[in-house]
């Protein structure tokens, strides 16, 4: 058996990617939990007038807790201070190997589709990093005008910008290399974020500490309204980890607008929680059945259109085969053709009839009812070989 070696060296980063993913989203969902169940101190007692703003306790693992959050700084710095940062960097380092290992260095196969745009793989991938750095630079100005004062005008403002490119992003990718890219422009605003505003802000914090000086409170509070984005951030993050499992969402017609619907639903839940935690899970409870609602009318929405597949004659088994020997098997085949592939993607091979009849039902779903195989159409199936190869399957997929 052949060793592939893009496969194994995907399947670590992938999963530091998971594992740094998973402690960072956890400490956000954590702090942001915390922050919102602190109860202020009794007034003018000792720890008021220390400085502490809100107090927590709790109890887990067999043990009691107390958790004390400063208004600012406390009277003097603990020899040993905790900080939270390599869990966004890393996150985004592996994130980043991720996306230029399998799309960047795997182009012509995960990022472009010749019959969405005919472009070369370098300009794919500036199109690529460029849309990484450019909505950086926007978002991180549009926090620094008068709409971040009006919470729920910036988050409008915000997801109609991040759809718009969405949209503009599947007129040049792939439906997948499109939703990637949105989910690795979310990650890198939301490390970008810890890099460039809360960690300064903290060390900021810690340097008038050391000095005695009173804290200046407003790189806190920049600090604290970037990790609250960044929470919010977390739930459509996760979605699109885990959408190339799903053609039904990244190869439908309007894939930007399934996934701008799918990001509501993960923006409400997130909010749902967030209402919880500050004791108002009875005024935010709609919003759960709302966002069942929203899913399932986005998959129903989002479900295949019937195709007309006519009154014409019976298609053969050998049509069928000849259509997948030609366009498919150079990947799926025991000993795939296509130099990207040392293995067949997802262990489906489809050189015989009794492998084509196993997959039917893939087959069906992403060459027939979606247009998401032949990954970027690299081997050009045309809509008329479709529309036969979904024929067979209507005609009960006969073999004989």
């Amino acid at each position: 058996m052949a060793f592939d070696v893009m496969e194994w060296l995907q399947l670590g980063i992938r999963w530091i990617h998971m594992i740094t993913g998973v402690a960072w989203i956890g400490a956000s969902f954590y702090f942001i939990w915390l922050d919102m169940n602190l109860t202020p101190p009794a007034k003018d007692g000792h720890k008021d007038k220390d400085g502490v703003g809100g107090e927590l306790w709790a109890i887990h693992g067999g043990g009691f807790y107390e958790v004390q959050k400063y208004r600012l700084a406390p009277p003097a710095l603990p020899p040993h201070l905790h900080w939270f940062k390599y869990e966004a960097y890393f996150t985004w380092i592996s994130g980043f190997a991720l996306l230029s290992v399998l799309y960047y260095f795997g182009a012509e196969i995960y990022l472009i589709d010749k019959s969405v745009a005919d472009i070369s793989k370098d300009a794919a991938i500036l199109i690529g990093l460029g849309a990484l750095v450019g909505s950086w630079i926007i978002y991180d100005l549009l926090c620094k005008t008068p709409l971040i004062l009006h919470q729920g005008a910036f988050g409008l403002v915000l997801f109609l910008l991040l759809t718009a490119e969405a949209w503009a992003l599947t007129q040049v990718f792939s439906g997948r290399g499109a939703y990637i890219h949105v989910g690795a422009i979310i990650g890198t605003i939301m490390a970008a974020n810890v890099l460039m505003i809360i960690m300064p802000g903290q060390r900021a914090l810690v340097a008038a500490a050391e000095k005695g000086e009173a804290p200046d409170p407003a790189p806190g509070l920049r600090a604290k309204q970037r990790s609250l984005h960044n929470n919010y951030f977390t739930l459509p993050v996760l979605f699109i980890m885990i959408s190339n499992h799903y053609p039904g969402t990244f190869g439908h017609e309007y894939s930007w607008l399934v996934l701008a619907g799918l990001a509501i639903v993960g923006i409400m839940v997130r909010h749902y929680f967030n209402m919880k935690n500050q004791g108002r899970a009875k005024q935010g409870f709609f919003l759960l059945p709302l966002a069942f609602i929203l899913f399932f009318g986005i998959a129903w929405l989002a479900a295949p259109k019937q195709i007309d597949l006519g009154d014409g004659p019976a298609v053969s088994i050998d049509t069928v085969q000849s259509i997948i020997t030609e366009r498919c098997v150079s990947c799926h085949a025991a000993k795939p053709t296509n130099e990207d592939f040392e293995t067949p993607p997802k262990a489906v091979k489809l050189e015989t009839v009794a492998e084509i009849k196993r997959e039917i039902n893939r087959i069906r779903q992403q060459t027939v009812d979606s247009h998401t195989m032949p990954l970027g159409n690299i081997t050009n199936m045309t809509d008329a070989e479709r529309l036969l190869i979904g024929r067979w399957i209507a005609q009960g997929g006969k073999t004989d």
